[in-house]
């Protein structure tokens, strides 16, 4: 769905609060602060906190979809697309937002709080994993992953390695997280191969 200039202006402007702050700190008055507008505007574009939290998670999924999912997706089908999608998870992670990745920080927070936030989360986080998992059948298809892979596992793995990343980047401030993900992507990617793509 297009959405208006300004509306697009005042929800990047709260994906970088969120991405910063966290989900739950995001109010229409801070809102209303960082952007200089008043409190009234905002409110008659989202009625409420939680409606604001909705849209700005809707907006991050797009564009994640269009930052990360369709530029991979240009990719020939397998490893090729998974390699895609691995870098561009990452430059996502890294690039796209000054606190990090809003939906892994967003998952920590509602987790265990049941509302239309964390059902929102869900959805959008079960539709990711099942993409992973759907590349990877594509991978089995094309021969180059074994024909005994366990796609949703392997969607599990490659998922845990972008969460690992996250927490020993910005959490444990290690220098070595993306060499040590880099080297277990490796590694996962090489469990799955055929002999002959090995070869």
């Amino acid at each position: 769905m297009e959405i208006s200039k300004t509306k697009k202006r005042v929800l990047n402007s709260a994906l970088d609060i969120v991405s910063q702050s966290g989900l739950e700190l995001l109010t229409i008055g801070k809102l209303a602060d960082s952007i200089g507008m008043s409190k009234s505007g905002l409110f008659a574009h989202f009625k409420s906190k939680e409606k604001l939290q909705l849209d700005v998670l809707e907006h991050a999924a797009a564009i994640f979809t269009d930052t990360v999912l369709r530029p991979s997706l240009k990719m020939p089908r397998g490893i090729p697309r998974i390699r895609a999608l691995y870098e561009n998870w990452n430059r996502w992670a890294d690039n796209e937002l000054p606190g990090g990745c809003v939906f892994t920080a967003a998952s920590f927070e509602y987790d265990d709080r049941p509302g239309p936030v964390r059902d929102c989360l869900y959805d959008l986080q079960s539709k990711w994993i099942d993409s992973l998992s759907l590349i990877a059948s594509h991978a089995v298809e094309e021969g180059v992953f074994k024909p005994s892979t366990d796609c949703d596992q392997f969607a599990y793995e490659l998922f845990s390695l972008m969460i690992g990343y996250h927490h020993f980047r910005r959490m444990l401030t290690s220098d070595r997280a993306k060499s040590m993900q880099d080297l277990a992507f490796e590694n996962l990617i090489s469990r799955y191969q055929t002999e002959v793509v090995k070869a």
